[in-house]
């Protein structure tokens, strides 16, 4: 039943035509590496072609013979422990660590142009996002626990329509003088009609006797 299974399905995510491998010193200080301590960079240890594939174990780097596709070196990529490294002095050049029967070694890397090493840099960023999703899935709990949010309230006046402001303190001045209106009428109309609570008007005093 062996030769029926499947076999591993492979996606290559980028191909470099054309890369040069360096040997490099050793780190003397923890402030990273630089392309132009490497010697003659026109010099390199090896050229060919470089190989980000996709499986579903994870992805590698590898460094291949353009012609024979012989597998020069390989590096598992882990975004938890990122396996490449920019120097510090230019964007072209990298540091790879990569890994053979459990030995480990430390390669200088460089393309030729800047457009190969963005795409290249993209491509491992782009991975990355994907198995930060896929370590970290939304929860469905609180997707649904979540309040959708209504309508928004259109408070604009309609065709027609008008509102009017209350002026604190209006409406009382305009109820006491009304009032205070009323009491005088009142008061001016008992005095008229001899009742209510007026106040009765005294009679004319009496003339003076005559001698």
């Amino acid at each position: 039943m062996d030769e029926f299974q499947e076999e591993e399905i492979e996606s290559v995510l980028y191909i470099g035509r054309e890369v040069s491998v360096f040997k490099i010193p050793p780190l003397k200080k923890n402030e990273g590496h630089r392309a132009q301590e490497w010697g003659d960079l026109g010099q390199p240890l090896w050229k060919g072609r470089l190989r980000i594939i996709e499986r579903s174990s994870g992805v590698s780097i590898q460094f291949e013979d353009v012609n024979t596709g012989e597998l020069f070196a390989k590096a598992d990529y882990d975004p938890a422990k990122p396996c490449v490294e920019a120097v510090l002095d230019s964007s072209r050049y990298f540091v790879v660590r990569v890994e053979d029967n459990g030995r480990r070694a430390y390669i200088g890397m460089g393309f030729l142009e800047r457009t190969d090493s963005f795409d290249f840099n993209v491509t491992l960023q782009d991975y990355t996002k994907r198995w930060r999703a896929r370590m970290n899935p939304p929860d469905p709990a609180a997707e649904t626990s979540a309040a959708p949010a209504g309508p928004k309230k259109d408070y604009s006046l309609k065709e027609g329509q008008t509102f009017s402001i209350a002026i604190p303190g209006r409406a009382k001045n305009t109820t006491t003088a009304t009032t205070a209106s009323n009491l005088l009428g009142g008061s001016t109309s008992a005095s008229s009609s001899g009742g209510g609570f007026g106040v009765p008007l005294l009679p004319p005093p009496p003339s003076a006797p005559r001698r």
